[in-house]
Formats: structure tokens, sequence, C-alpha cells
């Protein structure tokens, strides 16, 4: 078996909107220049929100005995990658030795080690993964192991709601009425709100712990955007509402920072869905800096790297709960892995109302579960009814 094609195809169509949508408000790195972010308080779903176009990338992989592999949606700077650089050196390869196929690829380029080149590569191992299923008859998470879970629980993961602590109070009631355990939000601000700001972060973690109780686990994501002061002084002040993780407290490359959050506080530190490969995470695992390993499938070299990832994390007692861009993959790999290596994964409630909106079996939510399919590879299947148009794109 040879691959005889390497395409990118864009769907479009329509989606509704989300429900309880205000906006994306969370404090970023560039808040730094910025003393005056917009107020949270202020942001407000639409009354009555209308239908918006939409519009994703599949990428699908073609062999001359007529076994294809598919995956998606992906990211336009994968997208781009694929075609230009990946597409010329897959077509003529035997697809099946995925592994073999992601050191050639990693050994191609002087910028494969992470970035968009990264994230191309991660398109392809996927999209491989899933055409070896579909030859093999297998599901992904039964090529790695026969005993692999059927279901994996998911944690609510809150971005895109108010964060004005009576609209919190109110969603996260309503969140845990679905039936999830576990509820991660989005802090506003960055240290150039100053001491507002801070007050208006920890009325945050206050205002979950007395609506939720004990019983429900509360995450907290921070985009990069904080300082080590700032995140050691949150950090003091919110332990006693025990927060379940901080994530991504600094820019990614700072590892020493991380570690010194680590050891200044009794919340666990959480970080890696920009981390690109396994030699990154490694580094953070020796240093000590991070208590839960977030890589992402889709951005740190696919399937197989997160495979590998799994097992440096058990090596050093980390979990892997990985970053939510998208499900397949992700939740493919939890169901594979013991409980205790990784115990759930992400569910982002205002991405995947609509992100698998071309498939006939999105991946949802169910009591806080996501069943996994028993068909070949990640069980994609497009669903024509609901593409108004489709194109393959090209930019060599």
């Amino acid at each position: 078996m040879r691959i005889s094609d390497v395409g990118i195809w864009r769907l479009r169509g329509e989606r509704e909107p989300s429900e309880g949508f205000a906006g994306w408000i969370q404090c970023n790195p560039s808040q730094i220049f910025d003393s005056s972010p917009p107020d949270p308080s202020r942001f407000r779903a639409p009354r009555h929100p209308t239908p918006s176009p939409y519009e994703a990338l599949y990428l699908k992989i073609l062999t001359d005995r007529g076994v294809e592999g598919l995956y998606g949606p992906i990211d336009y700077e994968a997208a781009i990658v694929v075609d230009r650089q990946l597409r010329p050196a897959l077509v003529g390869s035997d697809p099946l030795p995925v592994e073999h196929v992601w050191e050639r690829m990693f050994r191609m380029n002087r910028h494969s080690r992470a970035g968009h080149f990264m994230m191309g590569m991660s398109a392809v191992d996927n999209a491989l993964w899933d055409l070896k299923g579909r030859q093999l008859g297998l599901p992904v998470r039964k090529m790695i192991t026969r005993t692999a879970r059927r279901k994996v629980e998911v944690y609510a993961s809150c971005l895109g709601y108010s964060v004005e602590p009576r609209a919190v109070r109110e969603r996260c009631r309503k969140v845990a009425r679905q039936g999830f355990r576990r509820q991660k939000w989005f802090i506003a601000y960055g240290p150039s709100k100053g001491a507002a700001g801070m007050r208006w972060n920890l009325e945050l973690v206050r205002a979950l712990r007395e609506t939720l109780g004990e019983k429900t686990d509360i995450m907290f994501d921070t985009f990069m955007g904080w300082e080590p002061d700032y995140a050691m002084e949150w950090a003091r002040k919110a332990e006693r509402w025990n927060p379940r993780w901080i994530e991504e407290a600094f820019m990614p490359d700072r590892v020493e920072l991380f570690a010194a959050l680590a050891r200044s506080t009794r919340i666990p530190v959480a970080s890696g869905e920009h981390l690109y490969n396994r030699f990154e995470v490694g580094r953070y695992l020796e240093a000590g800096a991070i208590a839960v390993v977030q890589a992402d499938p889709e951005w740190c070299g696919g399937v197989t790297e997160l495979v590998r990832i799994c097992a440096l994390a058990e090596e050093h007692g980390a979990i892997v709960v990985p970053h939510g861009h998208g499900l397949h993959a992700a939740l493919q790999v939890v169901a594979s892995q013991p409980a205790g290596v990784c115990p759930y994964g992400e569910y982002l409630l205002n991405k995947m109302d609509h992100h698998h909106l071309f498939e006939k079996h999105p991946l949802q939510a169910e009591g806080g579960e996501v069943a996994l399919p028993d068909r070949p590879g990640f069980g994609i299947e497009l669903d024509g009814s609901r593409i108004r148009d489709r194109q393959r794109l090209s930019w060599s």
C-alpha cells in the first residue's frame, strides 16, 4: 500500500449560536501592555443570537489500495504545512508504519521540533492512525491497547461565559446539572489591572467554591498572562478554596517560573498545550514544574507523540489531561491509558457545540462523559446534508 494523494478540504455551512456565549474573556500575555483591559462584568450574551457562517478544514490521505485516512477539523497553519511541505514527501510512502513516518517527518525540516510544522505533522499523524484503523477494522484506542475504555469522563471548560459573579453562580449550577463533576474557568485579569483585578480573580474562585461545594473540582486557566509575584499571591490567597489546578500561568519557555510556582503552593500546577514534543514536556517534568501535562495531540505531534508523553508523565508521577482543541485524537488516547495516567479529558462547551458540525456522529458529552465509537479509526464520517459547499485547497 502506498499513499497516492494528500488533500486539504474546506467545508462550509452554517451553525447555530452557542447558548450563553458572552465573549472570549480571559487574561493573556498582551495585557502587560494595557492597564485598562475590558471589564468582564460588561460582557453579556446577546438576547437574540442568529446563525452564522462556519467552515472547517479536513485532511484526507488516499492510497493506491482505496483505503483512506481522514482527520479534522485542523488549523489553517497546519494545513499550509501539510500541503506545501509534507504532501510531496508523503506521496509514494507506506502509510501503515505510522511511527516510522513520524520520524521521517520530524527529521525532514529544521523547524520540525515545534510550532506550525509540528501542527502539520500532528494532522498527518492523526490521519495516518485513522487510515491504519480503517485498514485493520479497529478504533484508534484499541490499536494502542485492546483493554481501552469505551467511555471517557470529561471536565467542562467554561471559556466564553460571563465571569461576573452572579452570572458565574448561575452558569456553574447549570453545568453541574449537566453531569460534569469538574469545571474549569478562565481568569479575566493579569497584573496590569492591579489590586482590583486580583480581587476580581479571587472572587471568581470564591463564587465557584461556595456555589458548587467541595465535591466539584474547580480549575483555573490564566493563558500565559501572569508574572511570578502575581501568580504566587493569587495562589496563596486562593488555596483556601482548594483549586484542582492553576494552568499556564506563564509563557511556555519559562520552565523555571513554573517550577518556582509549584514549590510555592499546594495547588497543582498545570501546563502543556503549547509544548510541542516529548522533549519539551520532559524538561518540565524533570524540573518538577508541573503535575498536570496538557499536551494537545493536534499540536504536539499527534497520537504517536502523545502516547510517548503519557509514558513519560507516568514515569514522573504526573497525570496527562490533554488540551481540548479537538476531541477525536485526545479522547482516543485518554481511553487507551490507565485512569491513573489519563483520568479525564477536556470539553470546551462553547466550542464543541459546533466544532464537529460537519460530521454525522459528532462526539458529545452526556452526563459528563463522552462515549467513543467502535467504528474503525476515529470513526469520522462527514454529513453531506450539513455541508453547503466543499473545496480542495492548495497553497503549492
